[in-house]
């Protein structure tokens, strides 16, 4: 059991906390949680966030026994995932239009907010990519502190608007991007070395 959880690492956790917080971006959603308060749409943070780390922890832990299914290796995921996430990055820092971000119509916390706007496909990309450097309890550690931040930052999603700004919250946006797109590039050439090597 130890051997399939791992062993907790601190750095683990804080690089994997970082990724993933930049991936489900909740500083980045807030125009449109916004948008949708304003529409009449009631959100409950504590919905939200037990449906995100419900929907994330069954697809970490699901996921990989998914790839053995239809016979692809991890690292060829890897590979993929950060070719993808590479592409988010790109949305996220030069602000274009990459992926479609269809079905996002409906109502109440659990659609579209917690899927598939936090635990959607760029999360579990993400999410199964990193499982072939990071362990299994770092990444579980990971998502908890990421849903206790997605919580305060729904929390007071009307507060960061009003004072912090919306010139911050978009400087923020691309500091993130930035870091995603260094990590993609570890994810993609990282694991071509080992498929190579």
């Amino acid at each position: 059991m130890r051997e399939f959880f791992g062993v907790f690492d601190i750095w683990q956790v804080l690089s994997s906390f970082i990724f993933l917080f930049a991936i489900i971006d909740p500083f980045g959603n807030i125009p449109i949680t916004l948008n949708m308060i304003k529409k009449g749409v009631k959100i409950s943070p504590l919905k939200v966030c037990i449906a995100t780390i419900v929907i994330l922890i069954t697809f970490l832990f699901a996921g990989e026994w998914v790839l053995k299914l239809f016979g692809v290796k991890i690292e060829y995921f890897a590979i993929a995932g950060g070719f993808v996430i590479f592409l988010m990055a790109l949305e996220m820092v030069l602000d274009v239009t990459i992926f479609k971000n269809e079905g996002l119509e409906g109502s109440g916390s659990i659609v579209p907010l917690a899927f598939p706007m936090y635990a959607g496909p760029g999360a579990f990309t993400a999410l199964l990519s990193i499982t072939a450097e990071y362990d299994i309890i770092n990444l579980v550690i990971s998502v908890a502190l990421n849903t206790v931040a997605l919580f305060f930052v729904l929390r007071g999603t009307n507060w960061l608007n009003k004072y912090v700004g919306q010139t911050t919250l978009y400087i923020l946006r691309k500091f993130f991007g930035i870091i995603v797109l260094a990590i993609a590039c570890k994810l993609m050439f990282g694991n071509l070395a080992i498929v190579f090597g």
